[in-house]
């Protein structure tokens, strides 16, 4: 899968583990959480650098115990219509999660600036949606809104502090 990091396309170092694959002792690696209790003497040795691939449906709070852990979560998007990977990323930052965030799946250059506002720093893609749309379509994006209504964890200050600051 292409990867999205700092406005532009870059290899991956990580490696994706499958449900019955081995899990390596070394490297960067990616597991399904479900196979969290097989890479439980890989985290106590800190052996390399471990990621977590969670569902959409998970609960950030249940992640919370692993964030000294895990140096990566990353974030399944069935689809880019399915936001609720973005409310994952954010609680996950607000409980303290100061790894990489990544996104997976199918998001749009649309939701770059969004995605990046809830706390995501890289964002896996699949092959035909990088080939549809390339890195100038998401650097664009993440240019389209410099301002919000809300506070993210990329932007301190909203439009209304802005204008609180403006006529004081």
């Amino acid at each position: 899968m292409p990867l999205m990091r700092e406005r532009d396309f870059v290899a991956d170092e990580w490696v994706g583990v499958g449900e019955d694959e081995k899990i390596p002792e070394t490297g960067k690696i990616i597991i399904p959480l479900a196979r969290l209790q097989d890479a439980a003497a890989r985290l106590a040795a800190g052996a390399g650098q471990t990621g977590l691939h969670v569902p959409n449906t998970v609960k950030p709070h249940t992640l919370k115990p692993y964030f000294n852990s895990v140096a990566l979560i990353s974030v399944a998007f069935p689809a880019f219509n399915d936001g609720r990977g973005f409310s994952i990323a954010r609680r996950l930052r607000r409980l303290g999660f100061t790894g990489i965030l990544r996104a997976t799946g199918p998001l749009i250059a649309d939701q770059y600036a969004y995605a990046r506002a809830c706390g995501f720093d890289e964002i896996a893609l699949p092959e035909t949606l990088a080939k549809r749309q390339p890195a100038a379509h998401w650097q664009k994006a993440a240019d389209a809104i410099s301002l919000s209504y809300q506070r993210g964890y990329q932007r301190p200050t909203t439009i209304l502090d802005r204008r609180r600051a403006a006529s004081a």
